[in-house]
């Protein structure tokens, strides 16, 4: 058996050959993105949130498993690297693109959402129990990068550290950590 994806969103290597001409090399991979767009199709018309948009790779992994009557909002604080996904999937009804510090946009967002993907540090290292609180009951939440990457500063370990220490506490949800692509944690709140 192989764990590469059986399909990618068509706009995928539009985006990654941007990204890396861009020179950002921190999109989540294929294996995380074949698994966050299966996990997006077990939440028919269902409201999504993801924190730290990027070039858009986790969102267009996303929005391939979304049902047409599904929403995503996607939070990024640097428009140059956003553009690039609204460039490729700003012409996707069901995706909301925000211009925003993920921490600020914490504070101020309101609603209940099904799904959480985290791929920055607010709602992951920050300010966690602000994201559960916006997560209805069965929503799945997922983060990425809980193994070494190249990309990490070198500060950066205890922090992973001590959100994988912390897991078992966090009160009303399961969570699985998992040594598997870049490093995954799946949780449902309860």
């Amino acid at each position: 058996m192989r764990d590469a994806p059986y399909q990618r969103p068509a706009v995928l290597d539009a985006i990654l050959a941007d990204a890396a001409h861009a020179g950002f090399s921190m999109s989540c991979e294929d294996r995380t993105g074949s698994l966050l767009a299966t996990l997006a199709a077990s939440k028919p018309d269902g409201r999504f949130v993801e924190l730290g948009t990027g070039v858009g790779a986790g969102a267009a992994w996303l929005a391939s498993g979304m049902t047409a009557g599904a929403c995503l909002v996607t939070v990024e604080a640097d428009a140059d690297v956003q553009a690039i996904a609204r460039r490729h999937l700003g012409s996707d009804p069901r995706i909301e693109f925000v211009h925003a510090d993920a921490d600020a946009w914490l504070t101020q967002e309101r609603g209940l959402f099904d799904f959480a993907y985290v791929d920055c540090r607010p709602g992951k290292y920050l300010r966690l129990p602000d994201l559960l609180a916006l997560l209805k009951p069965g929503a799945l939440y997922v983060v990425d990068d809980m193994l070494p990457q190249d990309t990490w500063p070198e500060d950066h370990q205890p922090r992973v550290d001590g959100f994988l220490e912390r897991l078992p506490d966090v009160p009303n949800w399961r969570a699985t950590p998992m040594i598997w692509a870049s490093g995954l944690v799946v949780a449902a709140r309860i």
